[in-house]
């Protein structure tokens, strides 16, 4: 504590921590969570008993790589507005979390929101390497040692282990179509709805996949619209799904694919064989242009073909908007797939992701970057409309105009409702993996206003060879403890000595002193 004010000698803040996780039997993120050291700068800190605190605009690649494999833990501070970050910032942003993620790091990594009392700690901690600074003399450097504050970071979060009890949901719901030629074809709309980025906690992943999961929403409210009327009924079975575990390589719909080929009979799946598709949506309001992610080029007059085409005749409402197409084989050496269509390209069945983004490296798709207020709801709004308009121009072969309109036309409440919705909490899949979540049952109740036979299924990890694995600490409290450096209590022990000293010399010749005056 604090000699001189004892109530400012402590401080508690919280802290996300970073991601911990394994994927096909390959650990991700940082493996360790307890901190109990000495904070120090970016540039004054020189072996593991030392935590590293540092801003973000700070931390560079180089420093994290070194301080990884040195220091003994690492605390990141963000700016309390992300949105506020300049375009080169952002950049930095999603560099750093994408060198953080590259391989396993073996000590702690937290990251806290500014605010001024954290500020004040690093302002003093980096005031400490002027002690250290070769061209100040003996004397300064001795008196700046004594009269630096030093602090003790302390995260106790108790034991780290693997989160029992993981089930990661996949919701199903659909549209029964008709048609007098007897068998009706089938057409999938596919979205994950969780998030990803450097901290779980901070994972809000507003485009990818907020997007994704509005548009799919918005797609069975409009068309439980039509198919409620006999008048208006499709001629092609609507099935509904969102999806769990879309950013650890797209766990719900293996799972539910997986499901659905052991199930023989009353299985979804035997329609696809029949002039169909799965249509998968991915970060849908990142730009102006919208591509068709394909692995196979579909043939000419196939229905993803015929789709395409619809697509880009929609297209022509939106003068600023472009469609292409984009394909790009599946690497089956790869143990992460690039799309969610992917998963079921490999099960021979024709599918597609729709997104703004034309390749999947693109660092967007995974960063704490992606919030709400980053999000442009203009244009989100305006490709739920492109794509409702394709899908049902495909569904009743027709071209004649816009038909969603009026009373049947896209809710831009509706989908601003949704995005803040899904943007208010974090949405990482180790967070919404237990069983009977919060957001799965809301997701699931608004499924039941507008389909049938909603169904919600579960990915569960195998015991023996998981595919995937969580632990259970994500975030903390970290109590910050002012303290002096090991100099001031050595200086302090000598002036001491020194004064009892002075004091016994007194005492033993008082007598003296006494007739000397």
């Amino acid at each position: 504590m604090s000699p001189v004010n004892p109530v400012s000698g402590s401080h508690e803040f919280p802290v996300y921590r970073m991601q911990h996780f394994d994927l096909h039997g390959i650990a991700h993120g940082s493996r360790s969570a307890a901190v109990n050291l000495e904070a120090r700068s970016l540039t004054g800190w020189s072996t593991s008993r030392h935590c590293v605190i540092s801003k973000l605009q700070d931390l560079t690649i180089d420093h994290f790589r070194n301080i990884r494999i040195k220091a003994g833990a690492l605390l990141v501070v963000l700016p309390n507005d992300l949105s506020r970050l300049n375009s080169e910032e952002k950049q930095h942003l999603l560099l750093l979390e994408h060198a953080m993620l590259a391989q396993e790091i073996s000590i702690p990594v937290y990251f806290a929101t500014w605010t001024a009392e954290l500020d004040t700690i690093l302002d003093e901690v980096s005031q400490n390497v002027i002690s250290n600074d070769l061209s100040k003399s003996a004397a300064e450097a001795m008196i700046s040692s004594i009269a630096a504050n030093g602090y003790q970071f302390v995260v106790s979060p108790g034991t780290t282990s693997i989160k029992q009890d993981i089930k990661v949901a996949t919701i199903q719901g659909h549209l029964s179509g008709y048609s007098q030629e007897g068998k009706v074809p089938t057409i999938a709309i596919v979205a994950h709805y969780d998030s990803f980025g450097v901290a779980p906690n901070l994972s809000f992943g507003a485009d990818s996949n907020g997007s994704g999961v509005v548009i799919l929403l918005e797609l069975a409210r409009l068309f439980s619209n039509l198919y409620s009327d006999p008048k208006t009924r499709g001629k092609y079975n609507l099935v509904f799904l969102l999806t769990g575990g879309g950013k650890i390589n797209y766990q719900g719909s293996k799972k539910w694919l997986e499901d659905q080929l052991d199930a023989l009979d009353g299985s979804i799946i035997q329609y696809f064989q029949d002039s169909s598709f799965v249509m998968c949506l991915d970060t849908l309001s990142f730009g102006d242009s919208l591509y068709m992610h394909v692995s196979k080029p579909p043939k000419d007059n196939s229905p993803a073909s015929l789709f395409f085409k619809e697509l880009k005749t929609a297209a022509d409402q939106f003068p600023a908007i472009t469609v292409d197409g984009v394909h790009k084989k599946i690497n089956l050496a790869d143990d992460i797939l690039a799309w969610e269509h992917e998963r079921y390209s490999i099960r021979r069945l024709p599918a597609f992701t729709l997104s703004t983004l034309k390749s999947h490296r693109e660092l967007i798709r995974g960063t704490i970057l992606d919030t709400r207020q980053n999000l442009n709801l203009d244009k989100l709004t305006q490709n739920t409309k492109l794509i409702a308009e394709a899908l049902a121009s495909f569904i009743y072969n027709t071209s004649h105009g816009e038909i969603f309109g009026g009373s049947l036309d896209v809710d831009k409440k509706f989908t601003e409702a949704w995005i803040n919705y899904l943007t208010s909490q974090p949405r990482s899949p180790q967070l919404l993996s237990n069983k009977d979540n919060a957001l799965v049952m809301f997701l699931k109740d608004n499924f039941n206003k507008y389909l049938r036979d909603v169904k919600v299924s579960y990915a569960i990890p195998d015991k023996r060879d998981p595919d995937f694995l969580f632990y259970d600490v994500t975030k903390g409290i970290v109590n910050v403890y002012s303290v002096k450096p090991a100099i001031f209590d050595l200086v302090l022990t000598l002036a001491i000595i020194l004064y009892l000293g002075i004091v016994y010399f007194l005492i033993q010749k008082f007598p003296f002193l006494y007739s000397t005056a």
